[in-house]
């Protein structure tokens, strides 16, 4: 990629560091601890900040919806987040540089076999509120609805949840250590992760970072981040 001028990395880090929001709650993005983070997301924050010629300074978060809030209240310059039709409103997405799968989960001897055998009438489905699945259940479920949940997984017992969705790498993990559980065949939603800044930000700032997540694909710089953080199950984006 060419030098970036001066005034990209003015608009898109007005303090003079480059402050990305990191969401450790996701584990496939992810991993590590806030004084230590690990994962694509930050290799990216990382490589973002060099062509800049910025430090970076990585803000942790344990939920997707932490970070969107902090980046909206300018906590934050980029986020990296699914794309959604509630958070486009504020965020100026890249195309998808990883993209992961939304499942669900229910217990082991329940009636629910199929996808669309959860959405109906008493169903609840514990989700991880504003959660890219939270948001996509929200607005196509028609008869079952979402419970908001701290933990995933952890709910059942204490709720009494029919089902709940989730990420399919931990869910996947969480059902081989809990036999008493059963995953659903087939994905609900396809979950698209980007890159996000405000949509205050100029379009020459919001090109350059979508030719800078395609640049990143195509490289292989995206697949040997994945790799490296030993998330081999994730798939790296199309091309836009």
């Amino acid at each position: 990629m060419s030098i970036v001028p001066a005034a990209i990395a003015e608009d898109l880090a007005p303090t003079g560091s480059l402050r990305a929001a990191i969401n450790l709650g996701n584990p496939v993005l992810a991993q590590g601890t806030p004084t230590a983070p690990t994962g694509v997301t930050v290799d990216i924050a990382r490589e973002l900040g060099s062509r800049l010629g910025l430090p970076v300074e990585l803000v942790c978060f344990d939920a997707a919806r932490k970070s969107f809030e902090a980046m909206a209240a300018g906590r934050a310059d980029i986020c990296f987040l699914a794309i959604e039709p509630a958070r486009e409103a504020e965020v100026a997405f890249t195309a998808p540089y990883v993209v992961i799968e939304g499942v669900f989960v229910v217990p082991r001897d329940s009636v629910i076999s199929t996808r669309a055998e959860v959405d109906r009438e008493g169903v609840r489905i514990g989700v991880n509120e504003g959660s890219a699945y939270d948001l996509f259940l929200s607005r196509t479920l028609q008869h079952a609805r979402t419970v908001p949940v701290e933990d995933d997984v952890d709910v059942f017992g204490d709720l009494g949840l029919e089902v709940v969705a989730g990420i399919r790498q931990p869910m996947t993990e969480f059902v081989r250590s809990n036999p008493e559980f059963r995953l659903i065949e087939g994905r609900f939603m396809e979950i698209r992760q980007a890159l996000g800044t405000t949509r205050t930000r100029g379009p020459e700032t919001v090109q350059f970072l979508r030719s800078f997540i395609e640049e990143l694909k195509a490289s292989g710089f995206v697949a040997d981040a994945l790799r490296r953080a030993n998330q081999l199950d994730a798939t790296v984006a199309p091309p836009a």
